[in-house]
């Protein structure tokens, strides 16, 4: 799930190029497959994308259509190398959120061409980054490209809910075919476009870690006539009041701390001057109240908690018998999800608000970030775009990448595709992305897929 994916491409001017025509076509094709969990099929897009790789030469046994149940489609395409080296793995996932036609202009899965932007469901989230990496591994055929080591592609199902994940699946029960030294998950990072200017390139280094709690009160209720203090939604209620209240401490480490570092020279200003102080003195308490209050940074600063949901009592007449809310946490990725609890029962104070965990969480053990995929970042940054600074960045949502980096396979979140901070229309209505930018994330994506395979 993409939250954030923002900045501008500058690419030379010119006509659009037969390999930007194919994406294009790639990308049309793949917004007009209704991939929702509800009435959608991935089965048809994986299959969609298969037939277009068994006519470009690949062998029938390097694409692969897998499917947990119907419906829940998964493709796998390798690309064999020359070296031994372990396989570089690409993902992007092919399933899109609900769109209601009533909450369009028009039918949410016609793919739109209008006033500069590419619409439709998915353009943002993520079905633009599937087009620029099938039109990739397919011009790397086209072109006989030599990779020094295995390439894989998987596009899955199931990123963005429902009950079978693809990239889970695919690591717990087929781990050979996607099994690589590190994953480049197109479905983070991303270009940054601020007042229309190309601000900078996001890599994703690490993400949050979701967990979610349930907070409940339990009572004997009685008539409604005949009222006490005792009342769970007023237990309840006092104790979400000092949970609002509470902000848990900040705490930077290597990927939000450059994060800050290079965004401070990016942006200037106040801003640009609070993001210098935390990295220098992470302490400073006019700085933390500043970032506090702009929920981007309030959010790469610490793990957050918020009650999401609420429900409570059985009947008008009638004392409430039982008062429950949802909470949902994104820790950091170096914090630990037990005292995260136990600072959330010590926060909301009352031993009558039962707190448990929902689910248990996809804990996602972290690691620094891999300097070689950085570089090869950075230069592919740097051909299509000189001068853009490459800022590595921390996802305050969650992507797949949880599932592989758990299976040990290192991810890092790279787009081609750049979008405007203040126009993020990602699971939202007349969703779409700049056709500008997609041209040019179709040979940026391809020039850090060789880039990266030209490495042993």
């Amino acid at each position: 799930m993409r939250l954030f994916a923002v900045i501008l491409c500058v690419l030379p001017l010119g006509a659009q190029t037969a390999d930007q025509k194919l994406a294009r076509e790639i990308f049309k094709q793949l917004i007009e497959i209704n991939t929702t969990d509800s009435s959608g099929d991935n089965t048809r897009a994986a299959e969609a994308m298969a037939a277009r790789f068994r006519a470009a030469g690949y062998p029938a046994g390097d694409v692969q259509v897998l499917a947990p149940v119907e419906r829940k489609g998964n493709l796998v395409v390798r690309l064999h190398g020359t070296g031994t080296a372990r396989p570089i793995l690409f993902l992007g996932h092919l399933d899109v959120v609900e769109a209601r036609r009533a909450d369009w202009p028009w039918d949410p899965f016609e793919f739109r061409e209008q006033e500069g932007y590419f619409y439709g469901r998915g353009t943002s989230d993520m079905k633009g980054d599937d087009a620029t990496l099938v039109a990739a591994f397919l011009r790397m055929k086209r072109e006989n490209f030599r990779p020094a080591r295995d390439l894989i592609l998987a596009l899955t199902a199931d990123e963005e809910g429902g009950n079978s994940n693809g990239v889970d699946w695919l690591a717990t029960k087929h781990r050979a075919l996607i099994d690589a030294e590190f994953c480049i998950n197109t479905d983070a990072g991303g270009g940054h476009i601020k007042n229309g200017k190309h601000v900078y390139m996001a890599m994703q280094a690490a993400e949050k870690v979701f967990l979610s709690f349930k907070l409940e009160v339990t009572n004997n209720g009685g008539h409604s006539s005949l009222p006490q203090k005792d009342n769970a939604i007023y237990h309840l209620a006092d104790g979400l009041s000092r949970l609002a209240k509470f902000d848990f401490p900040v705490h930077l480490f290597d990927v939000t701390r450059a994060a800050f570092e290079r965004s401070a020279n990016i942006y200037g200003g106040q801003l640009g001057a609070d993001l210098k102080t935390m990295v220098q003195n992470p302490a400073d308490a006019g700085a933390i109240a500043r970032l506090s209050a702009i929920p981007f940074y309030n959010a790469q600063m610490r793990t957050t908690c918020v009650a999401t949901m609420l429900a409570g009592g059985h009947a008008e007449n009638a004392l409430p018998q039982l008062a429950t809310a949802t909470v949902n946490c994104r820790l950091l990725p170096v914090d630990n999800a037990a005292e995260v609890k136990r600072t959330l029962q010590e926060v909301i104070g009352d031993a009558k608000i039962q707190v448990s965990e929902m689910r248990e969480p996809v804990i996602t053990p972290y690691k620094p970030i891999d300097p070689k995929v950085m570089a090869a970042v950075t230069a592919s940054t740097a051909k299509l775009w000189p001068g853009l600074p490459v800022v590595p960045a921390m996802d305050t949502g969650a992507s797949d990448g949880i599932y592989l980096i758990r299976a040990g396979i290192p991810t890092y979140g790279v787009s081609g595709i750049f979008g405007d901070e203040d126009d993020v229309r990602a699971h939202g209505r007349n969703e779409r992305v700049l056709v500008k930018s997609f041209d040019e994330a179709v040979d940026f994506v391809y020039d850090l897929v060789t880039r990266l395979a030209r490495d042993q």
